[in-house]
């Protein structure tokens, strides 16, 4: 296998604990173990991680930007979900 033939892996870094992992970029590597340490060196150079995800992309699926309205508009429609639906009571001071 020649790296142009490598899977291509999207990698997700925690900068701290307690936060989320956010997507960081992609890069190309033969397998997970090497993806991994590729992503170390190229993404957290200046220990900017505590915790690193390499996903193939192949197994990531996603909606569409140009189906936006078709897709999320489900939602819409069930306005329970916001929190401006409740009325808060007097005296609530943390919700």
């Amino acid at each position: 296998m020649t790296s142009d033939s490598w899977p291509l892996w999207e990698v997700f870094v925690r900068s701290r604990r307690g936060l989320s992992h956010t997507h960081a970029g992609s890069l190309h590597a033969p397998d997970a173990e090497m993806a991994l340490r590729n992503a170390r060196d190229l993404y957290t150079r200046r220990s900017e991680g505590v915790s690193i995800w390499v996903v193939p992309s192949t197994a990531i699926t996603a909606s569409s930007p140009d189906e936006k309205d078709p897709f999320f508009e489900p939602a819409a429609d069930k306005p329970y979900r916001h929190p401006t639906f409740y009325e808060i009571p007097e005296g609530v001071k943390h919700l």
